[in-house]
């Protein structure tokens, strides 16, 4: 693998404050979602971002940096890819992340790639329904392999943070531009692992670009504690990496 699986620290974190401004609708008529949409005078005409988030789904902390990048111009959506069965925050006791992905809380509702797989594809659609012509993806912690996986169906360009489970042939198969945020400290996307992805990404022969934000850990462009200015920081420069990203690219 180009990273390890999710472990404990993809659900830790801090809960962010803030309004969200976007709104909950169904795709297909049964998949929840968040639609952020951009101020009319600041629409980037057929642009827009499909946001796959990480194991926490649709909550504050998502919505808020959905409603971050409508504001720069670009429709978001960013649909429930756990099917109602996302985790919560800071949710350690017992968790079996393994089981839980393999057959989810209930032990009918698996978050493998072929359920997570038919979300994505159905999202993608539904953006194409909206006007959005060219996609950029975002993916934080498990999101990122399905950014990875879906440059086949309509993601044009793609952004990953801190990612888990990408396998390097799903890494080598990208066919647009890709762009990682990475934390210093990180047992799920290691020294290696970063390295490993490199050598595989220059084979590619996409754009691409790694950074290293040292200071923070594991979850840090999505749940980071603000009160902390390195970790305020980083999130922040991570998400104007995505940004940049995409005003280049998409």
């Amino acid at each position: 693998m180009a990273s390890h699986p999710p472990g404990k620290c993809c659900v830790v974190g801090t809960l962010h404050k803030g309004e969200t401004t976007g709104k909950d609708i169904k795709i297909d008529g049964t998949i929840d979602a968040y639609l952020a949409t951009p101020p009319a005078d600041k629409a980037r005409q057929g642009r827009g971002i499909l946001f796959i988030s990480d194991a926490i789904g649709i909550y504050q902390n998502s919505k808020l940096l959905a409603d971050n990048f409508a504001a720069q111009g670009y429709t978001v959506l960013l649909p429930d890819i756990f099917n109602g069965d996302a985790l919560k925050l800071n949710q350690l006791g017992n968790i079996d992340l393994s089981s839980w992905i393999a057959k989810g809380t209930t032990g009918d509702n698996p978050h493998t790639p072929p359920a997570v797989d038919s979300i994505i594809v159905k999202s993608l659609k539904a953006l194409k329904d909206l006007g959005v012509e060219r996609v950029g993806s975002v993916g934080y912690c498990f999101g990122a392999k399905y950014v990875v996986r879906h440059y086949k169906h309509g993601i044009h360009v793609g952004y990953v943070a801190h990612p888990t489970m990408v396998d390097e042939d799903e890494l080598a198969a990208i066919t647009g531009p890709l762009s990682i945020a990475a934390a210093q400290t990180d047992t799920i996307f290691p020294t290696e692992k970063r390295h490993k992805s490199e050598e595989i990404l220059i084979q590619t022969g996409q754009p691409f670009q790694i950074n290293l934000y040292s200071g923070v850990s594991h979850g840090f462009a999505v749940r980071s504690d603000p009160s902390v200015k390195i970790a305020k920081f980083s999130k922040e420069q991570a998400f104007f990496q995505a940004l940049a990203w995409f005003e280049e690219y998409l």
